[in-house]
């Protein structure tokens, strides 16, 4: 198994629709030429965008946060181009790009070094061989103070492993409970 290039990515890009909407060079600069925080192909991985959704966890209600039965009042909805997430606290939000995984692919996802160097970190588990959807992003604010997310720029990279042999069952085999999510998709039993 081995990491890919970006002529790779942009190959498998066009051939499977593995990613999109897709930017086939990195782009660190909106069309007004102020900077973002840089998305698409990067050497050796793709750096996504986060929309524009994200749901803010609080503590108003007072829940309890259970994977196996995860109430909603365990945070707000926000539809915002500037998402504060509160000290010590966490947000989920979701990519702008969808992806399909093809059968030979393993990524794993790393938040960007920007985002890192204020505290913030950014946890995704591997797309799995076969996988399609939204990347729901889990977002953690470890600081004392509030900090902020700006929507449709880059927040995480996606490396591609590419494995020797096929598997012999994907994520779409498996009938896999987050398969073609999209939107923010919270816990599901």
């Amino acid at each position: 198994m081995g990491i890919h290039s970006d002529q790779w990515i942009r190959q498998k890009a066009k051939e499977h629709g593995m990613i999109e909407p897709f930017a086939g060079e990195q782009v660190r600069a909106a069309e007004d030429g102020s900077r973002v925080i840089s998305y698409g192909v990067s050497s050796y991985g793709y750096d996504l965008r986060v929309s524009d959704e994200f749901k803010v966890f609080t503590n108003v209600f007072s829940t309890i946060v259970d994977p196996k039965g995860f109430d909603d009042k365990s945070f707000v909805n926000v539809k915002t181009a500037e998402c504060i997430v509160p000290p010590n606290s966490f947000a989920l939000a979701r990519s702008v790009e969808y992806f399909r995984i093809p059968r030979h692919v393993l990524t794993v996802c790393l938040g960007k070094s920007t985002y890192a160097r204020c505290g913030i970190i950014v946890n995704v588990t591997p797309f799995e061989p076969e996988w399609e959807g939204h990347v729901t992003l889990e977002i953690s604010n470890t600081t004392p103070l509030p900090a902020k997310i700006y929507a449709n720029e880059g927040l995480a990279q996606v490396l591609f492993f590419e494995a020797e042999e096929v598997c012999e069952t994907s994520y779409a085999d498996r009938g896999g409970k987050y398969q073609g999510q999209k939107g923010i998709t919270i816990p599901r039993m």
